[in-house]
């Protein structure tokens, strides 16, 4: 329940994002800017997923948390939930999804913020 919740508020988020711009509410780069940044933070969960996994095998190289937090926070945040749930990677790991979820209120307020300027 809790997971699908997730997935479809990413999605929705993007989706209103797209019909802001539309209805002329925001400008062209900002849809497809946390489009193309929440597309790229997907990339690279799911590459730091495939590393985990082989990391049971082999020493690996992973993709350090703070990048992935770093990806939410400029914009990446949609991407970065979706990911979390489709592929079922950091979403154990409280200090993790508590830094995301600080993220994404940091990204909202921004967002409302400049929608009100």
């Amino acid at each position: 329940m809790i997971k699908s919740s997730l997935i479809i508020f990413s999605s929705v988020f993007i989706c209103l994002l797209w019909l802001a711009y539309l209805n002329n509410q925001v400008e062209m780069y900002l849809p497809i800017y946390i489009s193309l940044i929440s597309g790229i933070t997907f990339l690279y969960y799911a590459w730091d997923k495939r590393k985990a996994v082989q990391s049971n095998y082999k020493k690996v190289r992973r993709i350090p948390e703070r990048h992935l937090h770093f990806l939410a926070l400029i914009g990446g945040w949609p991407g970065g939930l979706f990911a979390q749930q489709v592929l079922r990677h950091k979403s154990q790991r409280s200090r993790f999804i508590i830094v995301l979820w600080g993220c994404i209120v940091i990204n909202l307020c921004l967002l409302s913020y400049i929608n009100s300027v």
